[in-house]
C-alpha cells in the first residue's frame, strides 16, 4: 500500500513539535535536523504546522485534555503532538475536516504507532462532533497561549499594553527587508520587487526598511545573492543608524552573530569606519562570515567571549560599541514561538547577570565621548531599563544620550525611565529595547 505524502508531513511535524515540547530542543534546530525528510514542496506546510502548534500550544493542550482522559505513555507522547497537529489544522487552517482526519490518522502509522490510530481518529472526530472549539477556556495560559510566569511579568511591566503584547506574540511576523543604501534607495528596490510581481511597503522614519505583503523565498528577491538586500526586522535596523549618527571611527559589535547589525553598520559607514565583530558561538560566526561575503564586506571577526576582553582586545579603544545583549527574547516570540515553552522565569537571573557583566567589561573599552548602544529583543524591565538604571548609578562617567536617529520613529517607541522600547506588533515591528550611553570626555 502506497504511503500518504500528507501523512508523512504531519508525522515529521509531530516529531518536531514533540522534540521542542518534550525534549527541550530549539525549534530552529529541530526543523533543520528533520525537514530534509519531506519533499521540498512540503516544507512550507511542515513549518506552518510546527510554528502554529507552538504558537497555540496551551490552547491545543487544553482541548487535548478534554479528549484524552488517561495520559499517554512516555514513549507515545509524540501522539499528543500529532493530535495537536490535527486540532491546529481543524481550527486554524483552511483544510477540510475529511483531509485532516484521514492524513493525521495515517500519520500515526508513519510514527509506527498503528495501535493508536483509533485514538487519534476518535479524538479528532469527537472534537468536530461536539464542537469543543466553543468550550470556554478559563485558565490564563490557555487563553493567552503563554506560560503563567511570562503573562504575569508582562502584565506587571506593561499594565496598559499587556494584552496587545500577548496578542501580537501569537501572530505571524511579517517579512522585513533591509536595502543596501550604498547600492540604491528603498523606492528603487520597491520598483525592482514590483517588476517581479512582489508587493511591498515602506515605513516612515526607517530609511532602509521594506515590509513584504507576502513572505518570499530569499532566492526570489532581486539582488539578494549580490548583497543588494538582506532580511532584517525594521526594529533591529534602528541600531546601526543610532550608533552611527557620526559614521567615523572604530566600532565594536559585541555578541555580533548572526551578523545582520554588523552588515548594516558596514553599509552605512563604508570606508569611514573599521569594525570588530565578536561572538562566543563559533558556529554562528560562520553566518557572520557568510553575510559579509555575500555583501562584499570586510571586518575583523573574533571568536571570543565579549565579557572577557583580556583574551581578545588589542588595547585600541572604540568610538562606538553595539552591545546586543543575550536576553529572554521576549520581544521576538512571534518569530520564535518555542521561546514561550523553553524559557523559564529562573533564566532571568543568569541573563541579567550576564548583561551587567558585559556592560561593565565593555565600558572600559569605550573612548571618552563615545557611545555604547545597549540593545535587547526583550520587553521585560528587569533586562532593560532596570539594568541601565543600575549601571548609571555606579558609573558617574556615563550619561544617557536620548538623541534618536530621527524623530519620525519617536511615536513607535515608548520612553522608559532610561531608554526606549518598541513593543512587538507596533507597525509590524518586533519588540526591541535601546539605551544609548555616552562616556563623558576627560578634562
Amino acid at each position: 500500500m502506497k504511503k500518504s505524502v500528507g501523512a508523512k508531513v504531519r508525522a515529521v511535524s509531530a516529531e518536531i513539535v514533540d522534540a521542542v515540547v518534550s525534549g527541550g530542543k530549539s525549534l530552529d534546530v529541530a526543523i533543520a535536523k528533520n525537514e530534509n525528510r519531506v519533499a521540498v514542496g512540503d516544507r512550507s506546510l511542515l513549518r506552518m504546522l510546527c510554528y502554529g502548534c507552538l504558537r497555540h500550544h496551551w490552547q491545543l493542550q487544553f482541548w487535548i485534555d478534554q479528549l484524552i482522559s488517561k495520559p499517554l505513555r512516555k514513549r507515545d507522547r509524540v501522539i499528543n503532538a500529532l493530535v495537536a497537529i490535527g486540532l491546529y489544522q481543524i481550527t486554524k487552517m483552511r483544510i477540510s475536516d475529511y483531509v485532516v482526519l484521514h492524513e493525521t490518522v495515517e500519520a500515526s502509522r508513519e510514527l509506527r504507532r498503528p495501535e493508536l490510530a483509533g485514538l487519534v481518529n476518535a479524538c479528532l472526530r469527537r472534537f468536530v462532533r461536539e464542537d469543543l472549539v466553543a468550550v470556554e477556556v478559563k485558565d490564563k495560559q490557555s487563553k493567552w497561549n503563554h506560560p503563567a510566569w511570562l503573562i504575569d511579568q508582562i502584565r506587571e511591566d506593561w499594565p496598559d499594553d499587556w494584552k496587545d503584547i500577548l496578542t501580537a506574540n501569537n501572530e505571524r511576523a511579517p517579512m522585513w527587508l533591509r536595502t543596501n543604501s550604498s547600492r540604491g534607495s528603498v523606492d528603487q528596490y520597491i520598483k525592482r520587487l514590483r517588476a517581479v510581481e512582489i508587493e511591498a511597503d515602506k515605513l516612515d522614519g526607517f530609511e532602509d526598511a521594506i515590509c513584504l505583503r507576502v513572505p518570499q523565498a530569499v532566492e526570489d528577491l532581486p539582488g539578494f545573492e549580490a548583497g543588494d538586500v538582506s532580511v532584517q526586522d525594521a526594529a533591529a535596523q534602528i541600531a546601526a543608524h543610532w550608533l552611527l549618527q557620526d559614521p567615523n571611527g572604530h566600532i565594536l559589535d559585541a555578541c555580533a552573530a548572526p551578523g545582520g547589525k554588523s552588515s548594516h553598520l558596514l553599509e552605512l559607514g563604508g570606508d569611514k569606519l573599521t569594525l570588530v565583530a565578536v561572538d562566543s558561538n563559533e558556529s554562528r560566526l560562520l553566518r557572520v562570515s557568510d553575510n559579509f561575503r555575500r555583501m562584499g564586506q570586510d571586518a575583523t571577526i573574533i571568536a571570543a567571549d565579549a565579557s572577557k576582553p583580556e583574551s581578545w582586545w588589542d588595547g585600541v579603544k572604540f568610538d562606538g560599541i553595539l552591545l546586543d545583549a543575550p536576553c529572554s527574547a521576549s520581544g521576538v516570540i512571534r518569530r520564535h514561538p518555542d521561546i514561550k515553552i523553553l524559557r523559564r522565569a529562573s533564566d532571568l537571573k543568569n541573563l541579567v547577570s550576564s548583561q551587567r557583566v558585559l556592560l561593565e567589561k565593555l565600558w572600559g573599552l569605550l573612548s571618552p565621548g563615545g557611545i555604547l548602544l545597549y540593545a535587547t529583543c526583550s520587553v521585560l524591565a528587569v533586562e532593560n531599563d532596570e539594568v541601565i538604571s543600575e549601571f548609571l548609578k555606579t558609573h558617574h562617567d556615563a550619561v544617557e544620550n536620548d538623541m534618536l536617529p530621527n524623530n519620525n520613529i519617536r511615536d513607535l517607541m515608548r520612553r522608559k525611565v532610561f531608554g526606549f522600547q518598541v513593543l512587538p506588533g507596533s507597525a509590524g515591528l518586533d519588540g526591541f529595547y535601546y539605551a544609548a550611553l555616552q562616556k563623558e570626555k576627560e578634562f
